[in-house]
């Protein structure tokens, strides 16, 4: 039987427990005078993974997403996940504590402000909560006339005894023959970008960036390569990296020695106060948290408040990087084709559990030989847990695949040449005219972004209403972003760009974004189709007055034929899944195993033979 490595099916955090935490941690609350405090789901780099120290949020309330916060007051509490999540945090949490509100339709601030008494304080960690964040809170804690405290230390620590320790993953060099940039390059880039933005230094607060411009990975956080870290670096002089030297062998440390100034974390508040008097230190808005600029400001520096000048650099993949993660999706293509055709041949036994499909295409994924690990927890529903967006199955909700039903199945990669994403929803025995019809929806939306060509310069917000079109015309939509950025062996989930409504950031040549519109029926079925996409410049067209980009497709899977209602799809749309198919054949078909060959041929045939 297939085994999975690197996921476990265990209970991650426990609801019944909510009440007695919630009552603890209002004691300390209490005990400090404070009115409430806000229990981020963040670490001080607002990594989306974080290490199990970190997880405060699953600990105290049950709900184990990887976005979302809460609000204990004396009197009441509120727990704020997003659409994502909205199914998910109403089965994992206490509703007798915490109330479910809609991160996004009713934000934290929003509560804070209606609920906090006037005259009280509202307590927050200032390493775990960004320079944004406390601006919201600030405001929200002015409209109910209270108070906004940073707190020296996480109550939240003072009641949780069995807290883990923080991790301690070596740190490895990612070589030049997949960064295709050297360490030195991309500092002297970083060094210009600072220059343009008239500021001395950077705090990169983002591990992700430390790791993508020193040219290093690690294993400090699940399923993303990254080594927890700090770097200040100077318009001119060395940089200072600041790293656990127990994560560091000898040869590591010697090669980043040439490049930084090797520090303790311990030491970032005392080294970056003795660095920004009188000067302009950049912290980037989505990471850096606000006891950095406490520290610049009380030194005599300027805080330069913007975006990561790391960001999109890193967005923006070299001719190496895209090589790589085609590589990857070919060699993540013979898998999952491995994989669905396996699918095929048993689920229709109905033997097969949403365990053994999770086990079974970790498996096939490690038969490739490069596999490092997962790139997120997989998400496998079958019938209704396919509804719930960011499932994930544990032994105690695991479920069969029953013919008749539907099955998502969101995955992920991490080789080190790339990282990939991908979802597949398959029918299991004869799927109903209605999935049927909402699929082609979704696949409608699908293709739209597939084929869509834009203007330099344009938006994900201005391009997601292209896969809601189909779903909006017949009165349907999903509640989660269209596509997200991808890096390269770093995190699968990467900013600045998106294709969502709040995606503006502008598209570039070598961005790599997922494409993944998707429709939900609580209690019934889910639907996504999900494939990465590169940005690439277009063709010119004759007349044009812009230049324009389209999109590359990179994964390498089929799209269930058998959910597709021929009469929906216009004949370009046709045209552009028999051509993805044919695509799918000839590159992935000489790779595989003699029995997976033909059920590729037949899985890929068009659309109207």
């Amino acid at each position: 039987m297939f085994e999975a490595k690197f996921q476990s099916f265990e209970e991650r955090a426990d609801p019944s427990k909510g009440a007695e935490r919630v009552k603890k941690l209002r004691a300390e609350l209490k005990k400090r005078k404070l009115g409430g405090f806000v229990v981020s789901r963040a670490d001080p780099h607002q990594n989306e993974f974080v290490p199990p120290a970190e997880e405060r949020l699953a600990w105290l309330t049950g709900f184990s997403g990887s976005a979302g916060a809460a609000v204990v007051l004396q009197d009441k509490a509120a727990l704020f996940a997003d659409g994502r999540y909205g199914l998910q945090a109403r089965e994992e949490v206490d509703r007798s504590v915490f109330t479910i509100e809609h991160l996004i339709e009713r934000p934290p601030e929003d509560w804070i402000a209606d609920n906090l008494p006037a005259s009280g304080s509202l307590g927050y960690d200032p390493w775990r909560t960004t320079l944004d964040q406390v601006e919201k809170l600030a405001k929200a804690c002015a409209r109910a006339k209270a108070k906004l405290v940073a707190v020296a230390d996480n109550p939240v620590d003072a009641i949780w005894r069995e807290r883990p320790a923080p991790p301690l993953a070596p740190v490895k060099l990612h070589d030049q023959k997949f960064a295709g940039e050297s360490a030195e390059a991309k500092l002297a880039r970083l060094s210009a970008e600072l220059a343009k933005a008239k500021c001395d230094a950077a705090v990169l607060s983002d591990p992700a960036a430390v790791a993508w411009t020193f040219n290093i990975r690690g294993g400090d956080v699940a399923h993303t390569p990254l080594p927890l870290s700090w770097a200040i670096v100077p318009r001119e002089g060395k940089p200072l990296l600041f790293i656990d030297a127990r994560k560091l062998a000898n040869e590591v440390r010697t090669a980043l020695g040439k490049l930084a100034a090797i520090e303790e974390p311990r030491n970032l508040e005392a080294v970056l106060a003795k660095h920004a008097k009188k000067k302009t230190i950049r912290l980037d808005q989505a990471t850096a948290p606000r006891r950095l600029a406490d520290v610049i400001e009380k030194a005599g520096g300027t805080v330069s408040k913007g975006p990561d000048p790391v960001a999109r650099m890193k967005a923006v993949k070299n001719a190496t990087e895209i090589a790589g993660m085609r590589a990857a999706h070919q060699r993540d293509g013979v898998a999952l084709c491995r994989f669905l055709a396996w699918l095929d041949r048993e689920a229709p036994e109905g033997k097969l559990s949403e365990i053994d499909a999770v086990a079974a295409l970790e498996s096939f994924r490690r038969d490739t030989g490069a596999l490092k690990d997962i790139s997120f927890p997989t998400i496998a529903g079958s019938g209704p847990n396919g509804a719930i967006v960011h499932y994930r199955v544990t032994r105690k909700s695991n479920r069969r695949l029953a013919p008749g039903e539907l099955f998502l199945v969101d995955s992920g990669a991490q080789y080190e040449d790339g990282t990939t994403d991908v979802t597949r929803t398959v029918a299991i025995g004869n799927p109903s005219e209605e999935m049927r019809e909402r699929f082609t929806l979704v696949l409608k939306g699908h293709i739209a972004i597939a084929r869509a060509l834009f203007p330099d310069g344009t938006s994900g917000a201005q391009i997601d209403p292209f896969a809601r079109a189909p779903l909006w015309a017949a009165g349907l939509d999903y509640d989660h972003g269209t596509g997200h950025g991808v890096g390269s062996y770093l995190s699968v989930h990467e900013g600045p760009a998106r294709l969502s409504k709040l995606g503006n950031a502008p598209l570039g040549p070598g961005m790599v974004l997922s494409n993944e519109p998707g429709f939900y029926k609580t209690g019934a079925y889910g639907i996504r189709i999900e494939n990465l996409v590169l940005v690439t410049e277009a063709r010119a067209r004759e007349g044009a007055e812009k230049k324009l980009l389209g999109f590359e497709t990179l994964t390498r899977a089929p799209i269930d034929r058998r959910l597709v209602v021929r009469g929906q799809l216009a004949r370009e749309e046709i045209d552009w899944l028999d051509a993805y198919h044919a695509l799918v054949r000839n590159e992935i078909g000489p790779l595989l195993d003699a029995e997976t060959r033909p059920w590729l041929d037949a899985a890929t045939a068009p659309v109207d033979k």
